[in-house]
């Protein structure tokens, strides 16, 4: 799996998204993405509890803490590389998270409009 370059939405140099808790397609604290990375794990957001129950009520729950695959579960304040796709769906449904674009994949703009991301950009 070949990383794309590690540029973000503004194109600028990637910045991370978190390490705590350790995100990314790769787990690599950032979003970066591959041709392999089915899910264009791109965005860099923020997570709020209105977006974890609206992820949880549209099948992917991402506050159950899954310690079989190490995962503890995501809280309101976290960081997380989240599908693009669903940080779109999420937007147009309302309740989309902050995003902090420094950190955001530029991969993500086959997906999401750049307007969409700066709508809800946390700076």
């Amino acid at each position: 799996m070949d990383k794309l370059p590690s540029v973000n939405v503004l194109g600028a140099r990637l910045a991370p998204c978190s390490t705590t808790p350790l995100t990314g397609f790769f787990r690599d604290g950032h979003c970066n993405t591959c041709a392999e990375d089915r899910g264009s794990h791109t965005v860099c957001a923020i997570m709020t509890a209105e977006f974890l129950a609206f992820s949880k009520y549209v099948g992917n729950d991402l506050s159950t803490p899954r310690p079989e695959v190490h995962f503890a579960g995501l809280k309101p304040g976290d960081h997380w590389c989240l599908c693009a796709a669903r940080f779109l769906q999420a937007h147009d449904e309302g309740c989309a998270p902050r995003v902090d674009l420094a950190a955001t994949h530029e991969m993500a703009l086959d997906i999401v409009p750049l307007a969409v991301l700066r709508a809800n950009a946390a700076e």
